[in-house]
């Protein structure tokens, strides 16, 4: 999209940056806000600022939060003894929005990527062996199944397998090179329930 108005065009080129958002959509969201009433845009900064300023990790789980610890690791309803690793919070969040998992997860920030220079010290896999020293039967693999996914879960395996700690792998269902977060609840309760042991 083109518009006789710089400060228009650069708004534009900043929403095209955005993951996900193409120059189309980066039009429609700027031409949005250049014709939306100013209280409303007006509450949209007050909430991006209010993210900026407010949002953390989880010093548990590493999922972003208001609190230090997140109402999910904090919550005395969920099963303790119980980790679900993924890759980032947008897995997490498909999980929960399924329901039925009860327990804990813990965000490693990403996958094992040698070709791109990420390795296990660039994700949160030693806070994760730290948290498997406590009281915890089973690990569960929840990363995603593309390369990157399956060698994370097959390396966290092998380091964990000698904890005595139960590791199980999401089953099947997930399609290959497919993302959580893009999954649909029910493939995604299927993928949880059927869990194998590795």
């Amino acid at each position: 999209m083109i518009s006789s108005s710089l400060n228009l065009q650069n708004l534009i080129s900043e929403f095209a940056n955005l993951p996900g958002l193409g120059r189309k959509s980066a039009g429609r969201l700027a031409y949005y806000i250049a014709n939306a009433p100013k209280e409303k845009i007006e509450s949209l900064l007050d909430a991006i600022k209010n993210v900026k300023d407010n949002v953390k990790r989880c010093k548990v789980c590493f999922c972003l939060s208001d609190d230090d610890v997140c109402n999910i690791c904090s919550s005395d309803s969920r099963n303790k003894k119980q980790i679900m690793v993924v890759e980032n919070e947008r897995d997490m969040l498909a999980y929960e929005n399924v329901g039925e998992y009860k327990g804990l997860y813990h965000i490693l920030g990403g996958a094992l990527s040698p070709l791109i220079g990420i390795g296990p010290n660039e994700l949160k896999i030693k806070e994760l062996m730290t948290r498997l020293s406590g009281d915890v039967d089973e690990v569960i693999l929840a990363t995603n199944s593309s390369v990157e996914g399956e060698t994370t879960a097959t390396y966290l395996a092998k380091i964990i397998k000698p904890l005595n700690i139960k590791v199980t792998r999401i089953a099947s269902g997930v399609p290959v090179g497919g993302d959580i977060e893009n999954i649909d609840e029910v493939t995604l309760l299927r993928a949880y329930t059927g869990r194998m042991e590795i």
